[in-house]
């Protein structure tokens, strides 16, 4: 018998609009969001709905609006009949998973992931971070220009080895930035900005790390 696996995303996936035809035809998606919005003390309903585009990216807010948008759709598939025999998730999809899970209880879930975001801006200000996708090239390569441009630059790391072929890197936007020309002059077949508000899973996050953990 085959099993089915859920796989949660993280930030990145958000989108202006999302979730907003599930509300609307479904109880079970809009119960969700309503949950979201009596315990954020806050519509991040109209933000998932409406945006603005800026405002849904800064990670305080795209945390609780991805968070709440995975339970959006795995309640309606779970309605249906449709349900894992096991679930994970990326980055801030781990917590969508738990929820799933039954580990964590959802609206605890959201409020944690606000603060989560919240810590994580902190750490790094608006505009002095930021993350890119590296497709076409090795990861030893990866690591090594990223390694040099570190020395010259500031801080960028290779942070989330996707798949093979597929390497995102982060840290401060301009070593970023030279990171990204220096993997393109190395062979990188593209390179992708990511759309989000700071370094994730760079060594610039271990102050929020710290905050999270006490």
């Amino acid at each position: 018998m085959s099993q089915k696996a859920f796989v949660f995303p993280g930030q990145g996936s958000q989108t202006v609009g999302m979730g907003k035809e599930l509300y609307e035809r479904f109880a079970s998606a809009k119960a969700v969001f309503d949950m979201a919005d009596e315990a954020l003390g806050f519509s991040i309903t109209k933000m998932c709905f409406e945006g603005p585009e800026e405002e849904l990216r800064k990670t305080f807010n795209t945390q609780p609006a991805i968070l709440t948008m995975s339970i959006a759709c795995y309640e309606v598939l779970k309605e249906h009949g449709i349900e894992p025999d096991i679930v994970a998730g990326h980055s801030l999809g781990e917590y969508s998973a738990l929820v799933a899970a039954g580990s964590l209880e959802f609206a605890d879930a959201v409020r944690l992931v606000r603060k989560r975001g919240q810590f994580m801006q902190e750490a790094v200000p608006l505009g002095e971070g930021s993350m890119a996708a590296i497709l076409g090239v090795e990861r030893d390569l990866v690591v090594e220009v990223c390694q040099k441009a570190q020395q010259e630059f500031g801080a960028v790391q290779a942070v989330n080895f996707n798949c093979p072929g597929q390497i995102v890197i982060a840290g401060q936007a301009h070593a970023v930035e030279k990171a990204v020309e220096l993997l393109k002059a190395a062979g990188a077949k593209r390179a992708v900005m990511l759309p989000v508000s700071a370094p994730f899973h760079s060594t610039l996050m271990q102050p929020a790390a710290q905050r999270l953990a006490g």
